[in-house]
Order: structure tokens, then C-alpha cells, then sequence
């Protein structure tokens, strides 16, 4: 959480409400010379050699490790999610780092080719310049780590500018970027309002936008993006349907869903959120399911114990609220959960909405948070087909004892970016990240991130010699 005035903001620790930090915006002026100083000192990082800067790389992976029990108190101070899921997310970033490191000179090496009239042709992976990416508090750390390493990694600069609430996790990342050994003001947090934020996308030494957020956010950015012809990446929002098939192993589907549906407090682009279950096994799910969710209690996330910690703000556990009552005006049933709680934090209890149909929130929109969709289907091809009735396409998920038809399914059927099979996961460094429709464009993680912003430059040499 954090409240705001014209020059400012002060972040809230939303599992006390109690104030963390006072910040100051920087003026226009300030942010634009930022972005000139990072310019600068992308002049001379983009002629490092690759192994060079993946050492940089690795370095970074290990400040993490270094740093990861104040980084991890960090982000749930900030943002509320249980310290084991920030140790969970340092895991992965220094994962990112490792297959960034090795995978990024296979991806990044110059290409020889030869000509068709004999001579020679080099494809180099030429940096781009100044990257700049817009971030959300949901992963403090791995938002930002998600596109800067692989954009420093291919000798581009990087901006960020991340959501107000995780300002000191921002700062931080930039502290271990400098204590690992990338240079100063390569990578670089800008502290900047909405109205600097446009002055960034258009200035001419950025070279390209990533910006993880909503739908909404997305298609304003990339608008901006557009009449300035720069290229964008979007990674946007989602109501990623888990399929529980006739055939599916249901103790499996129901552990796997409320892990899917509770991780991070609910508050995950591709966290499971309908939960679309054929008629065949639908009230054993249900009644194993909704018992499962009641039982994930909520408690300070600093407890090792705790199963599920605040919403990040209150104006987000407001929201979710509200969607989940429109859901019920609209015909929805509550199966369990569903009351904000007379506590102090900004609390939302594991929630089951039941009788979702077409028309309610719970169906077509975004739930971020620990509020699930049940969704009763006929049979499997009608559970694809209310899989694929949404405008979103990020992730998604089926449950089947035959891997050969959920694979099928994934392969023909499943519109959408990412698919688990009888699992449920965030992300992995070695396969690629991104949605369709109006989860977004471009990709990240598994060597294609790395090629985003890059200049595929055709050199070609004739055959005279």
C-alpha cells in the first residue's frame, strides 16, 4: 500500500497498516537526466565481451544469495506475501541469472552464414540501448529481474520504474546490481509519476518498453509506445481456467488447484483462477476443493505457519470484494470465504464463488486474489470451450490421467500461452513466458526474453578474395 500527495508517496506495510517509508518524486528533469547518465553508460558496457558481462551475471545471482534474508523480509514487508514465497522467488531470480549466464552467449554469439553467390554473411545480436521497463509489486524482485538480466546480459541499459508500494525493493535490486559489479547506472530506478513516465517512453534514447500490468495499462503504454515507433513488450493480465477432465486424478486436481489459487495471496497473472470441472466428477472436486480452501488460513506472513498473508493494498482487496458481490447479484453462490474481516491488515479470506456463468465478474474478469471460480461443464469439449471464452490467454491448466490427450488439447485447443499438465507453476527460466489476445504480446525466459530488444544486424561480405 501507499498514499500519495504531488510530490511523494509513503509505502505501507499492508499486513499492519503501519507506515515503511516516505519517498519524493523526481522531477522531469531529474528522470531525463537519468536516462541520459544510463545512455552513457550503455556506450561502454555494449562493447564488453559476452563472457564479460555474463560473469556480471553470475555475480549478481550470488549478491542474491548473499542478500536474500533481508530481501525476502523486504518484499513482504512491502508487499505481504508469506517470506517463504519471497525465499521462493530469490530461488528463481538466481535461477534466471544462472541460465541467463550460460544460455545468453549461445543466443547472443555472432551467426555465420553463407551467401548464396559465395560470399559471407554475419548476423550479429546487436544491443539495442535503453530499455525501459514498467513493473508491478506482485514479485518485487522477479518483475524486475525478469527483463533486466536479460537485457543487461545482451548489453542493452536498463529503466526501471516499478509500482510505488515496492520502491525499497527497487532500490535495493540496484544496490546488489552494483555490489555484484555491473557498472553504475546501467541499470537505474526512477522514482517518476505517471505524466514522467510518458516523457520517458517518448524520449529518444529509449529504445524499447516492457511493461508487465493490466490489460488496460498495457494498451495505454503501448499506444504511446506506438506513435514514437518503439517496440514493446506485454506481459498483461489473465483468468488462466484450470481444466479437471472426467478422467482426471481429483485428490491431484483439487491439492494442485488451491496451491494454484492461494500462492502469493492469490495475487498472480497466472495463478489458477476458473476452475472449470466436467459434471462427471464436479461434486467431488467441489465438496474436496471448497473443504481445501477453508483451510487455508490467513496470518502475518512473516510466520512460517501462515498459509496466506494480506492483499497488497486496500484499494485491491476493495476491488476484489466488490467483484466477488456483483458476481453474487449476478446469480453467483459463495461457498466459502467471501467477508472482509474485522482485522487489522488488509485481509481477504480464501474464497470459493460457485454457479459462475457468463455475465459476473468471476467468469470473464480478473480475480487478484485468493478468490476462486467454480464452473460447471458438460463434459471435456465444453470445458474447453468455456476455457476458451475469455478475451485473456496467459495460462492455463489440465487435469488428466491420459498425458496424451491433455497434450493434444494444449497443442489444438488451449488458446492461450503457457499450459500445465496435471501441475501448476509460475515460471521457469528455461521455457518461455507470455500470453495472447489480451494478455499480451512478446516473450520472456527460455532465450527468447533475450532477443526482444535486440538489433539482428546483417553484415555481408562478398566473395572477392
Amino acid at each position: 500500500m501507499s498514499t500519495t500527495t504531488d510530490k511523494g508517496f509513503t509505502t505501507i506495510n499492508p499486513a499492519t497498516e503501519k507506515e515503511i517509508q516516505q519517498y519524493t518524486y523526481m522531477t522531469a528533469d531529474q528522470a531525463i537526466k537519468a536516462v541520459e547518465t544510463c545512455h552513457n553508460a550503455f556506450l561502454d558496457w555494449k562493447l564488453k565481451p559476452l563472457e564479460d558481462r555474463a560473469k556480471v551475471i553470475k555475480a549478481i545471482g550470488q549478491a542474491l544469495i548473499n542478500a536474500k534474508d533481508d530481501y525476502a523480509k523486504l518484499m513482504t514487508q512491502e508487499m505481504g506475501k508469506l517470506v517463504k514465497h519471497s525465499h521462493d522467488e530469490i530461488e528463481l531470480c538466481v535461477g534466471i541469472c544462472e541460465y541467463t549466464a550460460t544460455e545468453g552467449i549461445k543466443q547472443l554469439q555472432d551467426e555465420v552464414r553463407t551467401m548464396e553467390n559465395g560470399g559471407k554473411g554475419i548476423i550479429q545480436q546487436a544491443p539495442l540501448g535503453v530499455i525501459y521497463g514498467i513493473q508491478p509489486w506482485n514479485f518485487p524482485l522477479y518483475q524486475a529481474m525478469r527483463y533486466a538480466i536479460v537485457n543487461l546480459m545482451a548489453g542493452n541499459g536498463v529503466l526501471l520504474k516499478h509500482a510505488k508500494n515496492v520502491t525499497g525493493s527497487a532500490l535495493k535490486l540496484k544496490e546488489v546490481f552494483e555490489k555484484a559489479g555491473l557498472p553504475k547506472d546501467l541499470f537505474t530506478v526512477l522514482i517518476i509519476d505517471h505524466d514522467t513516465s510518458d516523457k520517458i517512453i517518448e524520449h529518444n534514447l529509449v529504445r524499447g518498453i516492457t511493461l508487465t500490468g493490466s490489460s488496460k495499462a498495457g494498451q495505454y503504454v503501448a499506444q504511446k509506445a506506438a506513435k514514437v515507433i518503439k517496440k514493446t513488450v506485454m506481459e498483461l493480465g489473465s483468468n488462466d481456467a484450470y481444466l479437471v477432465l472426467d478422467d482426471a486424478d481429483v485428490d491431484l486436481a483439487v491439492q494442485t488447484s488451491i496451491v494454484g489459487r492461494t500462492y502469493n495471496n492469490g495475487e498472480t497473472c497466472v495463478a489458477a483462477k476458473r476452475f472449470i470441472v466436467v459434471d462427471k466428477v464436479y461434486d467431488q472436486f467441489k465438496d474436496a476443493f471448497v473443504k481445501g480452501m477453508q483451510d487455508i488460513t490467513y496470518g502475518d506472513p512473516m510466520d512460517k505457519d501462515s498459509k496466506l498473508g494480506p492483499m497488497a493494498r486496500k484499494d485491491l482487496r476493495d476491488k476484489i470484494h466488490q467483484q466477488v458481490e456483483d458476481s453474487v447479484k449476478n446469480g453467483a453462490t459463495i461457498l466459502c470465504g467471501g467477508k472482509i474481516p474485522d482485522v487489522t491488515g488488509y485481509f481477504y479470506p480464501s474464497t470459493v464463488v460457485g454457479d459462475v456463468k457468463p455475465g459476473q465478474p468471476a467468469y470473464s474478469e480478473e480475480l487478484f486474489g485468493p478468490v476462486a471460480s467454480l464452473i460447471r461443464a458438460k463434459d471435456n469439449d465444453d470445458a474447453m470451450r468455456i476455457a476458451n471464452d475469455s478475451r485473456f490467454g496467459l495460462g492455463g491448466g489440465i487435469f488428466s490421467k491420459d498425458e496424451d490427450k491433455a497434450i493434444e488439447l494444449a497443442k489444438n485447443h488451449f488458446d492461450t500461452g503457457m499450459i500445465n499438465i496435471n501441475s501448476y507453476g509460475l515460471a521457469h527460466p528455461n521455457m518461455p513466458f507470455g500470453g495472447v489476445k489480451d494478455s499480451g504480446y512478446g516473450r520472456e525466459h527460455g532465450g527468447f526474453g533475450i532477443r526482444e530488444f535486440v538489433n539482428s544486424k546483417s553484415i555481408m561480405l562478398n566473395n572477392s578474395k
